[in-house]
Parts: C-alpha cells; sequence; structure tokens
C-alpha cells in the first residue's frame, strides 16, 4: 500500500492554515445576507449564480490573507514570540519555516486572478449588471492592498476602514446586486452594524500586535491612536452598530431580527465593559476576547439573515 510522503502531508496542512479558512465566515455570511435579501425581493435564488459569487469572495479573501502573510512576516514572527494570540499575528506557518514565504505571494497573486476570471464567468455567463465588475474590481483594490506596498493600507491607518467596507457593505451589496441589477436603500442599513463589528475585530486584534506593529513601522490606526483611546474607538464602533441595527429594523428589516440579535447584543455589551476596562492588559483574557469579538460579528450577520428568513 502506497502512502503520502509526510513532508507532502506537511506541506498540505501548512497551505490549510495558511489559508486561515475559520476567518473566510466573516465574507462568507455577509455574502449570503445580500442573496437571502435579494430572494426576499425576488422570490427566485439562483444557486449557480450564488455559488460562483461565494467563490469569487473566497478567492479574494484568500488573496488578501496570503499577502498578509508574506508581507507582514517580520511583524508576525515578533508577535508570536511576544505576544502569541491565535486572532493576531498570522497564521504563524511561515515563521515556523513550514512553507516558502514567496510561495504565500505567488498564491495571492494567482487567487487574485482567478478572482477576475470568476467575476467575467459572473458577468458574461449571467449578464449581470455593468456594475459587477467595477465593485468586484474594488473588493480586489481593497483586499490586495491591504497589506502589499507600496499603498499597504493595514500601515496608514485606513486600513480598518476598508475592511469595514469591503467586508460590510460590499459583499451584502454584490450578492444582492447580481441577480437584481440594482441596490436597495436597506443594504445600508444593514451594513452599518456590519462594518462596525468587523471594523472592531481588526482594532482588538491588533491590540496583541501592537508592540510589533510598532517594531515594524506599521502605523496601523492603533499604532497611531494608542491603547486607550483605541479602547474608546472600539466602544463607540459598537455602540454604531447597536445604533445601526436600530436604524436598519425602523428602515424595514424584520422585527424578529431583534429577537436573533439579542444575546449578541449583550455579548457586545460585555466585550465593551472588559475593553474599557482594560482587558487588553491581560494576553489571555485578550485571546478570548477576541474570539468573542469575531462571534459578535459572525451573531449580528446571522441575525440579519435568520430575520429575513423567519420574516
Amino acid at each position: 500500500m502506497s502512502t503520502v510522503p509526510w513532508p507532502i502531508v506537511r506541506k498540505i496542512k501548512g497551505w490549510i492554515v495558511l489559508a486561515r479558512p475559520p476567518f473566510h465566515t466573516v465574507g462568507i455570511l455577509p455574502f449570503a445576507l445580500g442573496a437571502v435579501m435579494a430572494y426576499q425581493e425576488t422570490g427566485v435564488f439562483p444557486w449557480t449564480l450564488w455559488g460562483w459569487g461565494t467563490l469569487a469572495v473566497v478567492l479574494i479573501m484568500l488573496s488578501t490573507y496570503l499577502a498578509g502573510e508574506y508581507f507582514d512576516y517580520e511583524g508576525d514572527r515578533i508577535s508570536r514570540r511576544v505576544n502569541p494570540n491565535r486572532f493576531a499575528g498570522g497564521s504563524g506557518v511561515l515563521p515556523a519555516g513550514l512553507l516558502d514565504p514567496k510561495g504565500a505571494l505567488v498564491g495571492s497573486i494567482v487567487a487574485l486572478v482567478l478572482a477576475g476570471v470568476v467575476g467575467l464567468i459572473i458577468w458574461l455567463g449571467y449578464g449581470t449588471g455593468p456594475w459587477t465588475l467595477p465593485l468586484g474590481i474594488i473588493g480586489m483594490i481593497g483586499g490586495f492592498f491591504y497589506s502589499v506596498p507600496p499603498v499597504r493600507w493595514a500601515a496608514r491607518g485606513v486600513g480598518e476602514l476598508w475592511i469595514a467596507f469591503c467586508y460590510g457593505w460590499l459583499p451584502v451589496a454584490v450578492a444582492y446586486y447580481l441577480p437584481n441589477g440594482r441596490l436597495d436603500s436597506l443594504i445600508h442599513w444593514v451594513s452599518i452594524p456590519i462594518a462596525a463589528t468587523i471594523f472592531n475585530v481588526i482594532l482588538l486584534n491588533e491590540y496583541p500586535d501592537y508592540v510589533a506593529d510598532q517594531a515594524t513601522r506599521k502605523r496601523n490606526l492603533l499604532v497611531r491612536l494608542g491603547l486607550e483611546n483605541g479602547a474608546r474607538l472600539f466602544a463607540a464602533a459598537h455602540a454604531l452598530g447597536w445604533l445601526g441595527m436600530i436604524g436598519s429594523v425602523a428602515a424595514g428589516v424584520p422585527l424578529s431580527t431583534l429577537l436573533f440579535y439579542a444575546p449578541v447584543f449583550l455579548l457586545s455589551l460585555g466585550l465593551v465593559v472588559a475593553v474599557l476596562r482594560g482587558v487588553y492588559r491581560h494576553p489571555r483574557r485578550l485571546e478570548v476576547a477576541c474570539g468573542l469579538n469575531i462571534a459578535v460579528n459572525l451573531g449580528t450577520t446571522l441575525a440579519y439573515i435568520l430575520g429575513f428568513l423567519v420574516g
């Protein structure tokens, strides 16, 4: 019986970890939300179109993550030594020497090209609207250049805003637009809590990387603001998410969404209190907070999906 050599198995596992599959959910769920909203409008759910669109979203995220692994190599190495955290400092695959760093860069470019090809398939094969490619290109630019110099949004104090846009408004809008060829004002409302919570995911995940980011001159928003001001911004962003949820229901989101959102709100409120009290000064507690913060983002999107499905 033939067996696969261990080095090959190790490389396959390395690529899987490097791709960070669990973190793709923060883009897939908002895209699913947009598809559900479109279904509520048309009564038709184009599975193949949604499948191609989801693939494009995954490829753009894959390109983003792989580019980040390559260009944040030194910072991730320092972060994992000084303040290890499962939600920061990259996957750890490249600093551990499991894969060639150049392979991550090549993989990022390949994923980006494939995303463009999928975009063309969607536009030409399904006859979607004229904004199909421009919206896709915006996502590709926002994701790829998040870490790639000389643009490198992540080091300019605007990367967090790009993430809020690309993981908040953009996937919801694109999924709704593809079968409808237009946008609805309700998209803007539902994107506010999603954008605010994913903004906070990035912001809180920057705390474990703070020392490494300073050492490598990665002047992200937290480095520019400092730890205490960053905590205040974290609280303000969550408050914006709460107000956005109320505003979206007033604008036409099913009232049942609030029922599904209730436990998410309580978790969000608890995180705000913890961060304002300085949970970031305790590495193990901070790691738990980072995980729960992602749950708030996913839970917010899921509350919308369930609210639209239940009605």
